[in-house]
């Protein structure tokens, strides 16, 4: 998780990622949060988990009560929780930011503001870093490296980054895992699980989806991305696999410096892949960087069945030679794989915006399952073909398709595995970064070369024969294309012969008259409360329990604050309806 760029004066700086930046080692952090605590038992872990979770919860249901689902409501409750998850460490945090690409379950509020969580914590002593890499590495820390940087050059929750030489001179960077990072995981997974049994008992919304699923795939990526054994295979693999392919570049792995705990790196030094600015001024192609990057990912994604999870800007760079950089190969996922004919089918059926091609595919990839109804599916693969490929996805546009996309989620057609969303993450970040390059990208445009570049592997002709017949489908497809008009008369048609049109009447006095026997309801339930709590009260002060007839007063109180409210808000809603009605 580390990001190296070098500025014009050649001086080099190592980020850690976008969100582990050098500023942060900067910030004066006085007080040592909880979670960094030696001793930290599993009563006390629970309570602080359980409480952070039972507070938040009763937001939310304060502002069901009172029907406070505002923006800036939501926007303060999200702050309040990215605030909560930082103080609680490294296994929330990173809950956060999986929940941040989860737009179609969470509000745009939350998903906006967990999109901003930011890894921000202290550094933590040298003297324990260099006591861990002679541990791990089992000599002393000037017989391992020529030169070290006692000065970390980026830090977060999982570890931190120092700048190293070999004793054979080569420059690398040392990643070392935080201490005690393995217990506190391991407390967190009994934690977050007592969490989600409570939610699955108590909250009936909890049932629409799978969360052992979603607990099971977090922890084991996230116990493998503190696996830097794990990373350096990863690393490696990815490596082999862009064999022959120089415009793209992984850092070396030095097995002989790394363990569990301890990665030593190549140094590649290069340009924030979305630094637009610094790339022109090198002379590079923004557009080309594109085509690079896009196809890179069609590789991965399509051919190789294996890809980065993570690529956001900090784990992306440019080489003054116009090569694009991989880091971080913590967070890697794995898909099964294309043949190429089924590829080049895909391709032309994504063009056509073919929904039944393009939905097999999905089955044949394992990302989607069958079920009776496919229609909601069918919908959805619709509305990202007719949008994806000439503008970003907004996923708030899917009112259109709202209610099927309930039934989608309730019935889970989609597994939710850990893999579709990371393809979702993946796209939505590279095709931001692609905007961000080039405000005129075009995804087919970018993907061209990948699929010329499927011709001149074996099975050539073949290969060409498939891609000769469907370029001539397309073409005959594009020529064959009716014009808007008849476009919009077929999807009308079709839009109401699927019942997806609903014509609905709606008598507004009706309308009217149910709000304020709602409102007459709750008013009445607030004054049954006041007045019992009071007499309640009033019995406990006359016994002599006086301590309890206050906090009985209390409520009592609460529930006449609440009772005039509903009755004000019943008053207003009457006198509104007299003039509307007049």
């Amino acid at each position: 998780m580390f990001f190296v760029s070098k500025d014009y004066n050649g001086s080099p700086l190592s980020r850690f990622s976008d969100r582990f930046t050098y500023s942060m080692l900067t910030k004066n952090v006085s007080k040592s949060l909880r979670w960094q605590r030696t001793q930290y038992s599993p009563l006390t872990r629970q309570i602080d988990v359980f409480s952070a979770a039972g507070k938040f919860f009763l937001f939310l249901w304060w502002d069901n009560l009172f029907q406070n689902k505002s923006p800036s409501i939501r926007k303060r409750r999200a702050e309040w929780l990215v605030k909560t998850m930082l103080n609680l460490g490294p296994t929330f945090i990173k809950i956060g930011q999986s929940l941040s690409t989860r737009a179609d379950i969470l509000p745009k509020e939350y998903v906006e503001e967990l999109g901003k969580l930011q890894d921000q914590v202290p550094a933590f002593e040298t003297t324990e870093a260099i006591a861990i890499i002679e541990s791990e590495l089992g000599n002393s820390l000037y017989s391992l490296y020529r030169d070290f940087q006692e000065r970390p050059i980026a830090a977060a929750s999982l570890g931190q980054v120092h700048k190293a030489n070999l004793q054979t001179g080569e420059e690398v960077v040392v990643k070392i895992q935080r201490p005690g990072l393995k217990p506190l995981f391991d407390l967190d997974v009994k934690a977050v699980k007592n969490v989600i049994r409570f939610c699955q008992k108590y909250f009936a919304w909890a049932k629409r989806y799978d969360l052992d699923a979603i607990y099971y795939d977090f922890f084991t990526i996230l116990y493998q991305e503190i696996d830097y054994v794990n990373e350096g295979k990863n690393a490696d693999r990815f490596r082999e696999n862009f064999k022959g392919y120089p415009e793209i570049i992984v850092p070396r792995v030095y097995w002989t410096h790394t363990t569990e705990k301890v990665i030593t790196l190549e140094y590649l030094p290069g340009i924030k892949i979305n630094d637009r600015m610094r790339i022109e001024a090198c002379n590079l192609n923004p557009k080309r960087i594109n085509q690079i990057g896009v196809c890179c990912y069609l590789k991965q994604l399509l051919l190789d069945g294996f890809f980065q999870a993570d690529p956001h800007p900090g784990n992306l760079a440019v080489s003054l030679d116009g090569e694009v950089i991989f880091y971080d190969f913590g967070m890697m996922a794995e898909v099964k794989s294309l043949t190429k004919d089924q590829m080049i089918q895909t391709f032309f059926a994504v063009l056509k915006k073919d929904v039944d091609r393009v939905l097999n595919t999905l089955i044949t990839i394992g990302l989607i399952e069958p079920m009776p109804d496919m229609m909601p599916v069918r919908r959805l693969v619709n509305f990202l073909l007719e949008n994806f490929t000439d503008k970003p996805v907004d996923f708030y546009n899917f009112d259109e398709i709202k209610e099927e996309l309930y039934v989608l989620f309730e019935q889970q057609p989609f597994r939710l595995p850990s893999q579709m969303t990371f393809i979702l993450k993946s796209l939505t970040t590279l095709d931001g970064i692609a905007r961000e390059l080039d405000p005129d990208y075009s995804l087919v445009s970018c993907s061209q070369p990948f699929v010329k570049s499927l011709t001149v592997a074996q099975g050539r002709s073949r290969i060409v024969g498939e891609l000769a017949k469907q370029t001539r489908d397309f073409i005959k497809y594009k020529l064959q294309q009716p014009n808007k008009s008849e476009i919009l008369i077929r999807q009308l048609e079709t839009r109401i012969e699927d019942g997806e049109i609903q014509f609905r009447v709606r008598s507004i006095e009706n309308d009217r008259l149910l709000k304020r026997i709602n409102l007459a309801l709750k008013t009445l339930i607030f004054t049954c409360i006041t007045c019992f709590t009071f007499l309640s009260g009033s019995v406990l002060l006359t016994g002599g329990y006086i301590e309890g007839a206050i906090i009985v007063f209390v409520l009592s109180a609460l529930g006449l604050i609440l009772m005039f409210k509903s009755g004000f808000q019943l008053s207003v809603r009457e006198k509104l309806d007299k003039m509307a009605e007049k």
